[in-house]
């Protein structure tokens, strides 16, 4: 019955089909053709009668080489995956040249290197893999390790308009005490040296820290303030997220707990205040891998903690060495100053955490500051002269002279 169903609807198409190629406006079920041969419609009876009259007799035949590079021969494609295990490295374009040079492929064949991709991806023999040897890991001590990185944030309402924000965040590796995070308008160096000093002010020292390779992290001022702290600064590989896990996780959390919860409009300020509230019930709540409260993880042994010098910003002032011009004067950043005497000729260096307090160090001993340069006031002041006025004498001479 299926079957008369199937082929009762094919009936008058085949009759006139088979009278010859004479057009008409009938066309086949299921398809748009309006012609088939006479010859292919006695093959497919054919096939049906052959088949003992079944229609899996009429179903499309694989093709006897699926799978298979009709290109390439057996011998060829052993021959070149046993050259690629031999030579993971090469690349393909190269690894293919040695096996024409060798006769290894037919040379009268063009091979298209999509094929040989596929290939060598088909039979897992692609460049190899090293596999990388993660573990997990925490250190023993709070302040031992901290992880920081910068995570994108939501808009807020700055000067009418709205601006993106930037999370910088630095958590304790022991503890997973986040010992600062603030939300800013710019992913620079002063940003997160901002957020670094308010970490070290509340939390103390710690004795490395694992940084990402952003250009806020590789400032040479940063590793000069750290190396003067005695801080270990670290930098995790690229496009290798898995040594900074804790900070990411931690990000994360911000991103399914924190963020959906903030109003539609709101300022940087109250933006910082709400993630502040949300830090302190943070650091009150049982942590899912270490089994504590991060605070009560981290003061258990807050009698090993380094705590901060005064001045933090002093330790991470720039630095830059300049050579002193005959007229005293050095030029930084486009700006003209004026430095002290003795200097004039010498390779100086400059350290400074802005351009109202220049350092001057020759050979690591300081030297006095630079002042900005007022030629207007120094037209008025009496220069220093080497010579002076001989008693009783017409002549001015100078000191020494006969």
């Amino acid at each position: 019955m299926l079957m008369y169903n199937m082929y009762t609807p094919l009936s008058g198409f085949f009759a006139n089909a088979a009278c010859g190629p004479k057009a008409h406006s009938d066309t086949a079920p299921y398809s748009d053709r309006h012609y088939i041969s006479k010859a292919t419609i006695l093959s497919w009876l054919r096939k049906y009668e052959e088949g003992g009259r079944k229609i899996e007799a009429l179903y499309p035949r694989d093709r006897s080489d699926r799978g298979r590079v009709r290109s390439l021969d057996d011998e060829s494609l052993e021959s070149l995956v046993r050259l690629r295990k031999e030579k993971p490295k090469l690349s393909v374009p190269r690894l293919v040249e040695i096996a024409r040079q060798g006769n290894l492929l037919p040379a009268e064949r063009d091979i298209s290197m999509a094929t040989i991709y596929r290939l060598l991806k088909k039979y897992k023999v692609d460049k190899v893999q090293k596999k990388k040897d993660m573990r997990k890991f925490e250190v023993q001590m709070p302040n031992d390790l901290w992880q920081s990185d910068c995570m994108h944030g939501p808009k807020v309402l700055h000067d009418d308009r709205l601006r993106k924000t930037y999370l910088f965040a630095i958590i304790d590796d022991h503890s997973r005490l986040i010992t600062h995070g603030q939300f800013y308008l710019a992913e620079n160096l002063d940003n997160y040296l901002g957020c670094l000093w308010t970490a070290m002010r509340k939390r103390g020292l710690p004795r490395k820290i694992y940084v990402d390779n952003g250009p806020s992290f590789k400032a040479h001022r940063l590793q000069l303030g750290c190396v003067s702290l005695e801080i270990n600064l670290s930098f995790a590989k690229p496009y290798r997220p898995q040594g900074k896990g804790k900070i990411e996780r931690f990000f994360r959390t911000v991103r399914s707990q924190f963020l959906p919860e903030l109003p539609a409009e709101l300022t940087l300020q109250e933006l910082n205040q709400l993630f502040e509230k949300y830090l302190d019930h943070y650091h009150t709540r049982k942590h899912g891998t270490t089994g504590q409260e991060p605070i009560r993880r981290y003061l258990e042994s807050a009698e090993f903690l380094r705590s901060a010098p005064e001045n933090l910003p002093k330790y991470f002032r720039k630095k830059a060495v300049r050579r002193v011009n005959k007229d005293r004067t050095v030029k930084l950043d486009g700006r003209m100053f004026e430095a002290p005497i003795g200097l004039i000729g010498m390779n100086v260096t400059l350290r400074y955490e802005n351009y109202d307090h220049i350092e001057v160090f020759l050979d690591d001993e300081p030297r006095g500051y630079l002042s900005l340069l007022n030629e207007h006031s120094n037209s008025k002041i009496q220069r220093a002269t080497h010579f002076e006025k001989q008693k009783g004498s017409l002549f001015e001479k100078a000191a020494g002279d006969e």
